[in-house]
C-alpha cells in the first residue's frame, strides 16, 4: 500500500479565476545551472524552480566544487569556474527521477579529465540512455552503462573530438548533451535532428555570450569554447501553466490570467492543440527577455470538440500530452493523439498510465502503439495510479477538478519533482484568492 504523503485527493471545484504565476520554467532552471557553472564569473538567476529536480541538477554541481548561493533575494548566484572549474566527484552524481540533470551533465562530464558515476531513482533507471552514450563515446569519452540504462560511468577526455550528429529522434537533452561536450571539443560540432525540438541551449548559450549557428533542424557550436558570466531571469513554466488552462478551459465560468509565461514556439504547442479543439487562450503582452518569448494567458471556459492532433505538433508539446489527454476527455467527439511514442520511455509509460487512469474514471480509451483514441464525455470519480510520475499525477489532479466525484490518485509523491506548489495555486485559483 502507498503511503499517505503518496496519495492525493481531489475534489470537484468550481472555475477557476483571478491571476496565477507559475514556477519557473524547469528546462530552463537546469540550463541555467550547468551553463553558470561553466561559464566564467558570478551568473545571477532569478526566477528558478525551486523543486527536486533542479535541486538534483544544483547537488551534482556542489559535488564537483561549484559553488552556488541563495535563493537571496529571490535570486540565486552560480560562482562559475570556466569550463576547467570543475573538480573530481568524491561519490557518485545522484540525479535523481531527472533525466535532465543526466542527460545533461553526461555532456558536461565527457569533457573533464576525471572519472565520475551518475545515478538516479528507480523510474531514471529505467530511462534509455544509449541515445547519448553513443554520441559520447565517439567524441572520445569513455561512456558505459547497463544494457543502455544508468547508473552511467563517465571517463572523461580534454578535449574530446568534434562531432556531426545526427540524430534519429528530436530530442532537446540529446542535443544539448552533445552541445555541451561540443563547447569542450576540438573544433565544430553539429547535432542534426528529423524535426524540431526545444531551443532553450541554444538561446542560452547566446545570452552568455557563445555563438550557436542555426539552420532549420540543424545546430553547431564551435569548441573549445569560453562562457561569460550573465543574469539571467526564468519565465513560468509552460509545462505547470497547461495544468491551469486544461482545467480553465473545461471549469464553466472560469477566467484564469496565467502570467510570465515562457511561450518559446518551441515549447507552446498546447496551446495551438487547445485552441484547435475550441479553447478560448488570448496571448497578451509578449515580450522578450534573454531571447525567449514570454506572455500572459487568459483562459475563458469554452466546450472542446475533438480533433486529430497534427503529429508535426508533438516535439513542442511532449511533457503536455498527459494533460492534454484530459482535455480530450472533457471534449465532444474523439481526439486522436498519434507520433507520441516518446511518451512511453518518460518517466513513466504515460500513454499507458494515462489510459489505465481514464479508464478507470469512466473515459473510453483506445491504446495504439503510438498513441491513443479518446472519445470524450463525463469524467467519473474513482481511483488511479500514477505510478511516481509527477505529470501523470497534476493530469490526473486536472481530471479530479473536472469530474462527477471525488478522485484519490496514488503514487502522487513526485508532483514535488517539478511543481511542489501546485496544490496551493489549485486551491488560490479555485478560491479566487
Amino acid at each position: 500500500m502507498p503511503d499517505s504523503d503518496d496519495i492525493l485527493k481531489i475534489n470537484p471545484a468550481g472555475p477557476l479565476k483571478g491571476r496565477l504565476q507559475v514556477p519557473g520554467d524547469k528546462s530552463m532552471s537546469h540550463r541555467a545551472l550547468i551553463l553558470g557553472a561553466m561559464a566564467e564569473g558570478s551568473t545571477r538567476v532569478t526566477g528558478l524552480l525551486e523543486a527536486d529536480d533542479i535541486l538534483s541538477t544544483r547537488q551534482c554541481l556542489q559535488a564537483m566544487g561549484v559553488e552556488i548561493h541563495g535563493p537571496d533575494e529571490g535570486a540565486v548566484t552560480i560562482e562559475g569556474g570556466g569550463l576547467e572549474g570543475f573538480s573530481q566527484p568524491r561519490e557518485a552524481l545522484d540525479c535523481g527521477n531527472s533525466g535532465t540533470t543526466m542527460r545533461l551533465l553526461a555532456g558536461l562530464l565527457a569533457g573533464q579529465p576525471f572519472k565520475s558515476t551518475l545515478i538516479g531513482d528507480e523510474l531514471l533507471s529505467r530511462r534509455p540512455m544509449e541515445r547519448i552514450i553513443g554520441p559520447l563515446t565517439e567524441m572520445g569519452a569513455r561512456v558505459t552503462g547497463t544494457d543502455g540504462h544508468a547508473p552511467l560511468t563517465i571517463v572523461g577526455k580534454r578535449p574530446l573530438d568534434a562531432l556531426l550528429f545526427v540524430s534519429p529522434m528530436a530530442s532537446a537533452q540529446v542535443k544539448s548533451c552533445i552541445l555541451l561536450a561540443g563547447l569542450q571539443a576540438e573544433g565544430h560540432t553539429e547535432v542534426s535532428e528529423p524535426g524540431p525540438s526545444r531551443d532553450h541551449t541554444e538561446l542560452m548559450l547566446e545570452a552568455f555570450g557563445c555563438p550557436v549557428e542555426r539552420l532549420g533542424n540543424r545546430v553547431a557550436v564551435d569548441g573549445v569554447a569560453r562562457l561569460r558570466a550573465t543574469q539571467l531571469d526564468i519565465p513560468g513554466d509552460p509545462s505547470s501553466a497547461a495544468f491551469f488552462a486544461v482545467a480553465a478551459t473545461l471549469l464553466p465560468g472560469s477566467d484564469l490570467i496565467l502570467e510570465n509565461v515562457g511561450v518559446n514556439p518551441t515549447r507552446s504547442a498546447f496551446v495551438e492543440i487547445l485552441r484547435r479543439m475550441g479553447a478560448d487562450i488570448v496571448v497578451e503582452s509578449e515580450r522578450h527577455v534573454n531571447g525567449e518569448l514570454i506572455a500572459d494567458l487568459r483562459v475563458r471556459h469554452a466546450e472542446l470538440h475533438g480533433v486529430d492532433v497534427d503529429p508535426y505538433l508533438v516535439p513542442a508539446a511532449i511533457d503536455e500530452f498527459p494533460v492534454l489527454f484530459v482535455a480530450a476527455a472533457g471534449a465532444s467527439g474523439t481526439t486522436s493523439f498519434t507520433g507520441v511514442s516518446e511518451l512511453r520511455v518518460k518517466e513513466s509509460d504515460r500513454i499507458s498510465v494515462m489510459a489505465k487512469a481514464l479508464e478507470a474514471l469512466g473515459v473510453n480509451v483506445d491504446e495504439e502503439p503510438e498513441g491513443l483514441r479518446i472519445r470524450g464525455g463525463a469524467i467519473q470519480g474513482g481511483q488511479v495510479d500514477a505510478v511516481g510520475d509527477h505529470r501523470c499525477a497534476m493530469s490526473m489532479a486536472v481530471a479530479g477538478l473536472v469530474a462527477a466525484g471525488p478522485v484519490e490518485i496514488a503514487g502522487a509523491r513526485n508532483i514535488r519533482t517539478s511543481y511542489p506548489r501546485f496544490m496551493e495555486d489549485v486551491r488560490a485559483a479555485s478560491g479566487h484568492g
